[in-house]
């Protein structure tokens, strides 16, 4: 197996992650990549404590995970790599590789629009997300393995104004 889903999702390591996608796709690790918490033991215990004894929970800043991409690709055990921002997504696709991009919860924060009920974005982040299509990633926001997976180009054109 390998990594088997890439995940942007700002509430990082959450039930939705590890039962709604774990549970389903036999997953055994989870890279955590985010720059803070990547420097914080207590952050990390924390994230610890929300996924079985049996899931293994790595984590790493963007430039570290970058050092280690090829060696989770190849390993035997599926896993789920997590970062809480479409900007460290950018750098482990743009320096790392990565080329499927699965968007899971950006959340309402001033200044973003909402497109689907887990999604909302500046027109900043809205560019990002272009540019990572831009460097061959595929990118769908899917909330849950059951939900359809929406395509960047129609994620981008549907404003829900709630």
């Amino acid at each position: 197996m390998t990594i088997v889903l890439n995940r942007i999702d700002d509430r990082l390591i959450h039930g939705q992650v590890v039962v709604g996608w774990g549970q389903p796709l036999d997953v055994k690790f989870i890279v955590l990549v985010d720059d803070a918490v990547a420097e914080s033991d207590w952050e990390q215990e924390l994230y610890r404590m929300g996924v079985p004894p049996e899931m293994e929970v790595r984590f790493h800043s963007a430039e570290g995970a970058v050092a280690h991409l090829d060696g989770y690709r190849t390993e035997a055990r599926p896993g789920i790599l997590v970062t809480g921002d479409i900007a460290t997504m950018r750098y482990l696709v743009q320096h790392g590789g990565v080329r499927d991009v699965n968007i899971g919860g950006i959340h309402h924060r001033a200044g973003r629009t909402q497109h689907l009920r887990y999604v909302f974005l500046t027109p900043e982040e809205q560019a990002a997300l272009r540019d990572l299509a831009a460097h061959g990633a595929v990118v769908t926001a899917q909330d849950v393995p059951a939900a359809r997976a929406v395509p960047l180009e129609e994620l981008l054109t549907v404003r829900e104004d709630a």
